[in-house]
């Protein structure tokens, strides 16, 4: 089953081109393209795709309000585009739900690998910059260290190993390296990968590292 694509772009010769580019994949089939913000949005609810393409700085309604509306009534996957590598644009990106993040110079091949990435879903966040990335752009949203010894509420629910896999994640671990520190199969693992965002009611390995710092079961620094 191919992999569906929504591409959003307000430059229609970047747009086209990674059309062009993933749309050449034998899995992957683009079935929509969109100039705006609010084109994007309708073209997701129209034809459901698996993934969205949104660039951040599109005109009315930016990336950023997009993906966040995508992202909170369909089940379709979002990865922002930016020509600008600056942290608050993949903050906000993060929190709105994306479960990726990409310059607009990566490489055809990166391009498609983030797609099929996300599409599996999973998280676009190399374990090489996560906890340079998780550790910045938590920290202004703490509002509040957890006391220590304390739990916050939202991590009541998870089991001792679930929290183990969590801060394993926050550290920026692929599951097999998990399993290697857990002594562990890849497959507990993805179990307990699967329990962690079912319980805390998050989409993807991303947003479980975002909460694994603002819930101060980790902290900026840590690792």
């Amino acid at each position: 089953m191919s992999i569906r694509v929504v591409v959003a772009d307000d430059q229609e010769l970047v747009r086209s081109g990674f059309a062009m580019i993933l749309d050449a994949q034998p899995d992957i089939d683009v079935v929509a393209e969109a100039g705006t913000g609010d084109e994007a949005v309708a073209a997701v609810r129209r034809h459901q795709p698996d993934v969205a393409l949104l660039d951040i700085r599109m005109p009315g309604t930016d990336g950023i309000e997009a993906a966040r509306r995508i992202c909170a009534d369909t089940a379709c996957k979002v990865v922002m585009l930016t020509t600008f590598d600056q942290d608050d644009y993949v903050y906000q990106a993060l929190h709105a739900g994306a479960s990726g993040f990409l310059l607009k110079d990566v490489r055809r091949d990166d391009l498609v690998h983030a797609v099929r990435v996300v599409a599996a879903g999973d998280s676009l966040l190399a374990p090489s910059v996560t906890r340079r990335l998780i550790a910045e752009f938590t920290r202004p949203v703490r509002s509040a260290p957890v006391p220590t010894g304390q739990v916050d509420s939202r991590l009541a629910g998870l089991t001792a190993r679930e929290r183990e896999t969590l801060v394993l994640l926050a550290r920026g671990l692929s599951n097999a390296e998990i399993a290697t520190t857990l002594v562990v199969s890849e497959h507990t693992v993805k179990t307990h990968v699967s329990n962690v965002l079912s319980k805390l009611g998050l989409r993807d390995r991303t947003q479980a590292i975002i909460c694994a710092y603002e819930t101060g079961l980790v902290v900026p620094g840590a690792f």
